[in-house]
């Protein structure tokens, strides 16, 4: 009988313990399950510094140009230091470039190409998404001697322009000398009957100098007018291509933040990646800094060696409204780990792009309504806080040492799963911790465009192979 007793003690002690383990080894397993789908970050660490923190891990590829936030330290817009930065007109203006993207969209879809060409209008005229925030730049040589110029870049825009002497009607107040043309021995302006002129959409020309004449009217109504010209571009020391085909400016009205206009990175016939195809086969990437105060690069070529283990490629999409736009088969999007109830169709009509231009990724109605839902069940134990009227979802995190939120997954139709990285997902809205929201934003309505913003590209390089028909996305790019 005392063996008996003996023994079911041990069994049961055994028992005990064996339950133990199960449920050490489940929880075990949540940790591990909580820690994969979520950021744990100091959110510290997203405030811009005062000072410029360079980028040190260095590209393998040569033609690389350093790529700033012009509202950072490492931008040299003295107007422009992040001290400086004014988040409700960044956003403002971020709302005018998307309400001008759905516009040319909307007017495609419905037949009328003439985006831009008002009744009065006489010039060449090419409706061009708004410049918007216009956050980066990157600085290249034009002209011989060359002169250095910073633009921002733009995925959206099909041509490079910047302001010109003489500056006939107005030219803006930029950072950079503006350039001369007569000062440089490449420079031609491209004649009326060239062949360069004719495919310049409803080209028109200056009869009294035999002139080809541009004009881009943006969305936000900012626009450009002036001689369609070429000369030569210097990316590198061993990158020069002569023959680049430019605006040169000489009426710019509505721009105001300091540089000398922009680099066009669309899929159209002039923009810089058609016109250096031959060399660097129509690729290119860029990596957006993780914050103002570091900076990032702009990339052109195919990258090499194992850096390719590390890219998850897609397939790059045309919209039926626009060929300029790089589009993409976006499907559906995870939040922790799990998938949100949104029917494919939500981002397939009229279609997703990816833009480098938007700061703030655009949705569906119903796609944020289950974006924010869900990110607001797994922020529950945070303040919330009003939003700014624009961004809706929003804490008060200054008390907290580290925040811990849910990771945002994208998934694409060929089954690439892209993970936002952690400086993606949230806004600081006020440039402090008092005011942190998902930063994300519903479209008015199912109509418009998804927009694949330049806040969700942080910190990963973002590749585009125009020629394969792809785009590819490597974490920690910068």
């Amino acid at each position: 009988m005392r063996y008996f007793i003996i023994l079911s003690i041990l069994i049961s002690l055994f028992l005990c313990s064996l339950n133990n383990v199960f449920a050490s080894a489940e929880g075990s397993k949540e940790r591990l399950l909580h820690e994969q789908y979520t950021h744990t970050v100091d959110l510290r660490s997203l405030l811009p510094a005062t000072t410029c923190n360079p980028y040190t891990k260095g590209n393998k590829r040569k033609t690389s140009l350093e790529l700033v936030h012009k509202h950072g330290p490492c931008s040299h817009l003295p107007q422009h230091k992040v001290t400086a930065t004014n988040h409700t007109q960044i956003l403002e203006q971020d709302q005018a470039r998307v309400n001008s993207i759905n516009s040319r969209i909307s007017k495609k879809l419905n037949g009328n190409d003439d985006l831009g060409q008002s009744e009065a209008t006489t010039l060449p005229s090419r409706w061009a998404t708004s410049r918007g925030a216009g956050n980066y730049i990157v600085t290249v040589g034009l002209g011989t001697p060359n002169k250095q110029l910073s633009l921002e870049f733009d995925t959206g825009s099909f041509l490079t322009w910047t302001q010109c002497q003489p500056c006939v009607s107005y030219c803006y107040p930029q950072n950079d000398p503006i350039f001369d043309p007569a000062a440089s021995t490449s420079y031609t302006k491209i004649s009326c009957n060239s062949a360069e002129c004719a495919q310049l959409r409803r080209s028109q020309c200056l009869s009294t100098a035999n002139t080809c004449l541009y004009q881009v009217i943006y969305g936000d109504e900012s626009y450009t007018i002036g001689f369609f010209s070429k000369d030569k571009l210097t990316l590198t020391p061993d990158d020069v291509f002569d023959g680049f085909l430019f605006g040169c400016g000489q009426e710019n009205v509505g721009f105001q933040d300091g540089s000398a206009a922009l680099l066009g990175l669309s899929r159209d016939k002039y923009s810089i990646v058609e016109q250096t195809a031959e060399k660097y086969g129509r690729s290119f990437s860029y990596c957006l800094p993780p914050t103002a105060s570091s900076t990032g690069y702009l990339t052109f070529g195919s990258p090499t060696g194992a850096s390719n283990a590390a890219i998850k490629y897609t397939r790059l999409t045309t919209l039926s409204s626009s060929s300029t736009y790089y589009g993409l088969n976006l499907v559906g999007i995870n939040v922790n780990g799990q998938k949100l109830s949104i029917p494919a169709s939500e981002f397939s009509s009229p279609g997703t792009i990816i833009d480098s231009g938007t700061v703030i990724s655009r949705l569906s109605p119903t796609a944020f309504s289950a974006l924010r839902d869900a990110f607001q069940v797994e922020m529950k134990s945070y303040p919330s806080v009003p939003g700014d009227g624009f961004l809706d979802t929003c804490y008060d995190l200054s008390g907290y040492p580290t925040v811990t939120y849910p990771k945002i997954e994208f998934a694409f139709g060929d089954g690439v799963m892209l993970t936002l990285d952690a400086t993606g997902i949230v806004y600081l809205a006020d440039g402090t911790m008092k005011q942190v929201c998902l930063a994300f934003v519903g479209n008015d309505d199912a109509d418009k465009v998804t927009i694949f913003g330049n806040t969700q590209q942080k910190n990963m390089e973002v590749l585009y192979d125009v020629a394969g028909e792809r785009v590819g996305f490597a974490p920690g790019g910068c």
